[in-house]
């Protein structure tokens, strides 16, 4: 088998499409059918007519927070922090962006009145996060104080509008920092005609970290040290895709933070924990058949497990045509529909 290198993952793309909004609709935006011998140019509506009745769609449920908060250090230099995940009572695990790390023990004075103090390092003395103990219930600070974290390469500061839309139409357990985004496509108009031709429906959750944004820095890339992440797969999916096996039909991930929940329950066989999976080209893939994700960044894990997928040359291509007809790219971007092993 072909070995590859960071390198061979690089690619030139236009900043000018680099979506910067969403699409005025949901189901407005752009879909490269990737199934076909030959790329077809669609619109994500047209959907239906890619997936076969009785097909099951897996969508994953997690929500964004508003995980950026604001404040400022006792010596009054800013502090920001981008809250990954809540440990339990009022202690978090955090990036914080800081000109010189404060020591431990320090409290930190938050815009919106409340107080964040540092506590050591997570989730061991060497991990790259930061412990705090906030002085109320972490959820309901975030929502009132916090700030939605934009993935970085968005220009703006945080909307109304991307309140509303980098969230899934359907997003119900709080917990992720940034959105499983090919699931951003999708209206309950859309829904209703996926359910009206007999496609099923089920989730998992994943709660995506902001390690996702994080380019690989090694060339050689089995020693990417891969970011964790919390996903469950519940009873009820286990039995629709074991449902969907029986009938002949096809699984289809809605995005690769569903693929990633999916294969790592089947390598593991634990259908809850955390993962560090690390999908590159030669990995066999147990339970996905075909994937809707959106345009991923240059050097990156998610570039490296769509080309696992589909198939490295397969994916080139794809998005060889994505630029030359300038579909729009990453989390507000395009989308696309790929079949496992290009076929």
């Amino acid at each position: 088998m072909r070995s590859f290198t960071l390198g061979d993952f690089d690619f030139a793309l236009p900043p000018e499409l680099i979506a910067q909004h969403p699409a005025a609709e949901r189901s407005g935006s752009r879909l490269l059918d990737g199934t076909a011998p030959q790329p077809v140019d669609r619109i994500f509506r047209d959907l239906p007519s890619l997936i076969a009745p009785g097909d099951l769609l897996v969508f994953n449920d997690t929500r964004v927070v508003k995980a950026r908060l604001y404040g400022e250090k006792p010596t009054g230099g800013k502090a920001e922090l981008l809250i990954e995940r809540v440990l339990g009572g009022h202690e978090v695990a955090a990036h914080m962006k800081v000109s010189k790390k404060p020591p431990i023990g320090t409290t930190l004075a938050m815009q919106g009145g409340f107080r964040a103090t540092l506590q050591g390092r997570w989730p061991d003395a060497d991990g790259p996060l930061f412990r705090f103990t906030l002085s109320d219930d972490p959820h309901a600070l975030m929502e009132r104080h916090g700030h939605v974290p934009l993935p970085p390469y968005i220009e703006h500061g945080d909307t109304a509008q991307d309140a509303e839309r980098y969230q899934t139409v359907f997003a119900s357990k709080p917990g992720a920092v940034a959105a499983p985004t090919a699931a951003l496509h999708f209206d309950q108009g859309l829904l209703d005609l996926l359910e009206a031709r007999g496609v099923h429906r089920a989730s998992v959750t994943l709660h995506v970290g902001a390690g996702t944004f994080q380019p690989v820095k090694t060339e050689n890339i089995a020693e990417h040290t891969m970011h964790s992440e919390w996903y469950d797969v519940p009873a009820a999916t286990q039995q629709a895709i074991a449902d969907a096996r029986e009938r002949g039909a096809r699984v289809v991930a809605v995005g690769t933070t569903t693929v990633r929940t999916l294969e790592s329950w089947a390598s593991t066989g634990q259908s809850s924990g955390d993962t560090r999976i690390f999908i590159t080209p030669g990995f066999r893939f147990r339970q996905v058949d075909l994937l809707l994700t959106n345009f991923h960044l240059p050097r990156s894990t998610l570039l490296m497990l769509v080309s696992a997928f589909a198939g490295y040359d397969r994916i080139m291509g794809l998005y060889r045509h994505a630029i030359a007809q300038r579909y729009r790219f990453f989390s507000y971007g395009d989308a696309m529909l790929l079949a496992r092993g290009g076929h």
